[in-house]
């Protein structure tokens, strides 16, 4: 039993080089994300992993998206052995697996502008203050058809609706199949089943420290796709992909944790929420529009953000209210915890969280005071009401977003001056380039009538 819990989750260089070999691996993808959130990943033969641990692995960092430029384009790739997973889908014989690396300047120091370093810099500020975060990221997914040339489509798997089962969730296959992948490769799947829009899934898996977190949120849209493309289908995690219908959120429940207990739980109080989980609530809410650029990164983000769809768009809390931005569940003790309702699954969770704990961090260190509760259907208030009470909205395009992220120095302090940069830049090239096109939308409405 030892022996096989080592081999789906080795911890060390040791233990990773013991299942390499008992496993007849042969290849070992090695990955990281770049600025944007993108795996970016290459193999090489296991006889070279050993060496890939006390060396690194070099690559070209001017090739990366929101990395360097030519003239520094020398990087290296320490792989972390904590990440290693074997790919079940692969054949056991001639095995592949897969491993996260941190990225390197050629001097040994940690590059800034890697977004796993950027995280690690948000836990070390939280351990400062005597915190680690905890967090349990709720993805949704879309999986669709493919044509006859293997290209994807929008056409539906299922007209399924929230928990539906056989026959309306024909897609179900593929969904467990990714469940089983998941387990193999060491996850704890809490909830799987199909969401509200036709061919939408959520699987949700187990929380843990957001470092680890983040890594699993990139493995599990590794294996999402790479299981759906295995059984013919395509799974995406475009916010928006149909009119019409809901989109897909990445709701970010998160807590913090002392001294082994949970930061945010108060028996005391009237709703068991404790100051520090109040402050911690007010920095995201004073902080949330300056870094939506990060948690809603693309234009089709904010096709989510519109009312009608569940999906939160206004600056406010609850402890039960769904239309609230942060919700707070209704578990207490251990299980007290924060839920920030607008990240999507197109964001790079290495920024999107560290920009999260940032802000909540900064809410305890300067005391915020959190707005009251917000315990109606925001949505059915006028707008009058709405500025009556002081509720802010989400930026509603990513324009707007970034424009916001431009002017904040709280979220340049977060993301570090070489991500903040070229982040900015990539971005708003694509808002222009965006902006440039002529849409069906636009054809539909104006070319008969002018």
């Amino acid at each position: 039993m030892v022996k096989k819990d080592v081999k789906t989750n080795p911890v060390t260089k040791e233990e990773v080089l013991q299942t390499v070999n008992e496993c007849g691996v042969k290849f070992i993808r090695t990955q990281f994300t770049d600025t944007m959130g993108m795996i970016k990943s290459w193999a090489i033969p296991a006889e070279g992993l050993e060496s890939a641990f006390e060396d690194g692995v070099m690559f070209d960092g001017s090739s990366i998206e929101g990395f360097t430029g030519i003239e520094e384009s020398d990087m290296v790739l320490m792989p972390d052995p904590t990440t290693f997973r074997l790919l079940p889908w692969r054949p056991k014989e001639g095995a592949v697996a897969r491993i996260i690396g941190d990225v390197l300047r050629p001097n040994g120091k940690p590059f800034e502008g890697d977004p796993r370093y950027v995280l690690k810099q948000a836990v070390v500020q939280a351990e400062e203050m005597g915190y680690t975060m905890n967090t349990g990221p709720e993805l949704e997914f879309f999986l669709f058809e493919l044509d006859e040339k293997g290209h994807p489509t929008t056409n539906l798997t299922d007209k399924g609706g929230y928990f539906d089962f056989a026959p309306l969730d024909k897609a179900q296959d593929v969904r467990r199949a990714i469940d089983f992948a998941l387990e193999e490769m060491g996850f704890r799947i809490e909830a799987s089943h199909h969401e509200v829009a036709p061919s939408q899934h959520e699987i949700n898996f187990r929380f843990s420290d957001v470092l680890n977190t983040c890594d699993s949120i990139v493995t599990f849209k590794y294996v999402v796709k790479s299981i759906a493309a295995h059984m013919g289908y395509y799974a995406t995690f475009m916010p928006k992909p149909l009119y019409g219908v809901n989109g897909s959120g990445m709701h970010s429940n998160q807590s913090l944790m002392t001294n082994g207990t949970n930061a945010f739980y108060d028996p005391e109080t009237p709703d068991q929420l404790s100051t520090t989980a109040k402050q911690y609530i007010a920095g995201i809410l004073n902080h949330v529009r300056d870094f939506a650029a990060i948690t809603n990164s693309t234009v089709n983000s904010y096709k989510r953000l519109v009312p009608g769809y569940e999906a939160p768009i206004y600056c406010t809390w609850s402890a039960s209210n769904r239309s609230s931005l942060i919700r707070i569940p209704a578990s207490r003790g251990a299980g007290t915890r924060v839920e920030l309702r607008c990240p999507d699954p197109a964001c790079n969770p290495y920024l999107a969280f560290a920009a999260m704990l940032r802000a909540g961090l900064d809410g305890i260190k300067n005391e915020m005071e959190a707005p009251p509760a917000t315990n109606v259907n925001i949505f059915k208030l006028t707008e009058e009401e709405r500025s009556t009470k002081d509720i802010k909205s989400l930026p509603a395009n990513l324009k707007e977003a970034l424009d916001l992220m431009a002017g904040s120095e709280f979220v340049r302090e977060a993301l570090g001056d070489h991500v903040f940069t070229n982040y900015l830049k990539v971005k708003n090239d694509q808002w222009d380039e965006y902006k440039a096109q002529v849409h069906q939308w636009e054809l539909d409405t104006y070319l008969h009538i002018l």
